[in-house]
Formats: structure tokens, sequence, C-alpha cells
């Protein structure tokens, strides 16, 4: 299979109310079918508020219920994270459900120590890969963005994805390094980001992009509105520029502490 067809998910979040958020999202997927992918972003059911009493689930809570009952009924693997209880504090997991129900995660490596995300979350310290119709994913969540070494291709995967709940004040940042990643990545880039104002009054404008591997827009979702791009990545057209432009095969080893 070379071609796979994702839905980002830009939308505001409601703080705190995971009833009020999945409830939204089930509305604005209705009309949403035949795709593969469905991606929303960081702490899509509680807002970015790790130093709230209560904010993490359980493993295997109601929110990732949700997300199985989405993918069973789209058809499709679904991705968003989740503040998840871990020892005294929570993980910001990144989980990637099936249609089947098979669940795989993703641990935030790179904790937003200006918001205090260090204070209250475990930092992941794995690396993973995961595979849909052939193509291979590497994914990140939002400040990981700024860390190269972390999301450097070893020829491993063919798409970055990363979700945020990346402020407005540094959008472009945002923007140029999404571009960054997949340049020197060579690789496809699919960001979802949130809008509007959390309960910090913290302002987000979206952002929500798919980029090729030469950096170039795909698609956009419109700044500060809620709203769903579906896009299609075509497999064959990735590996036809790394045969033509091998420069993966140039780059320098890094080793990881």
């Amino acid at each position: 299979m070379s071609s796979l067809t994702v839905a980002l998910v830009q939308t505001d979040i409601c703080w705190l109310n995971p009833t009020e958020n999945t409830q939204r999202l089930t509305d604005k997927l209705a009309d949403i079918n035949a795709v593969d992918l469905i991606v929303l972003p960081e702490t899509f059911a509680t807002g970015f508020a790790f130093d709230q009493p209560n904010v993490g689930e359980v493993p295997n809570g109601p929110i990732l219920d949700w997300m199985k009952h989405i993918a069973a009924q789209k058809g499709a693997v679904v991705v968003g994270s989740v503040a998840v209880n871990q020892d005294d504090k929570n993980a910001n997991r990144l989980y990637w459900v099936t249609p089947s129900g098979e669940v795989s995660h993703y641990d935030k490596r790179h904790l937003f120590r200006m918001g205090n995300e260090h204070h209250h979350v475990v930092a992941g310290n794995a690396r993973e890969v995961f595979e849909i119709k052939g193509f291979k994913v590497l994914p990140l969540v939002c400040y990981d963005l700024r860390f190269p070494v972390w999301s450097r291709n070893r020829n491993d995967y063919d798409v970055l994805l990363n979700i945020a709940n990346w402020p407005g004040a540094r959008r472009k940042v945002w923007d140029t390094l999404l571009q960054a990643r997949a340049m020197e990545n060579q690789c496809y880039v699919l960001a979802v980001n949130r809008v509007g104002d959390d309960g910090n009054g913290v302002g987000h404008s979206g952002g929500t992009a798919a980029y090729d591997f030469k950096g170039d827009t795909l698609s956009a979702a419109a700044d500060n509105t809620c709203d769903i791009i579906v896009q299609t990545l075509d497999l064959k057209a990735l590996n036809k520029f790394k045969e033509v432009f091998p420069a993966h095969l140039d780059g320098d080893d890094f080793q990881l502490s």
C-alpha cells in the first residue's frame, strides 16, 4: 500500500471537561469517513492542566475507551494525548488506538519546564515508531519538536507526527520547526494544534497542517478556527525523492544519554 489518508482535527478544548470535549469531537467527526488515521491535539479531553488535581485518569480509563469506540466506528487509527496516572504524577501519554482495539503509546519525552510540566509529569524515555498501511510514523508531543536529535530520522520512519497545545505567542517557532523537521528528516510531517484560550488564559491560534518531505505545505487549517483537514500521503513519492536525493546517507551519528 502506498497511500495514507489522514484527518487532522483542530479544535478548541473545554477546560477540564472530558465529557464535553469527547461529545464535541464525536459531533465533529460525524461526517469523517474513509480515512486511515484521525489525529487529535495534545490533552484533547482536558486541556494542558497538569497542575490541576485529579486531571489524570487511570490507565485504560474512560477517555481511552472513547478513543477505542471512535477507532472502531470509523475504521481508523485514532491518536491523541491523555493525562494518565503514573506513580505520584501523570504521564502525558500519546495513545495510538487501532480499529480492533489494540493500544500502543508514547510518553512525552521533553517536558515544558516554562509551564512547570516537569513538576507534575513523568518524562518518557522510549522513542516509538508505529506502522500503518506500510507507513512508519514517529510520534512527538508538542515541546518535543524543539529537539532535533530525538526526532532524527534513522531511516526508520516516513511520517513525523506532532500533537500540541502550542501557544499562539510562539506560533512562528511552531511553523518554522515543522517545516525544518520535514526537510532535514526527508519525511512527511503531520501537525495538530488546538485553538482558543485555555483555563490559564493562554491563547492558541492553531497551525494544524500537513507538510511534504521538501517542507512544502500540502494542506493547512484556517487560523483560530475549529477545522478538520483531510490529506492523503503518497509513500511512493517519498521513496522516489529519497532515491534521487539521498541526503540521509550522509547523516551524522548521535548518541542519546
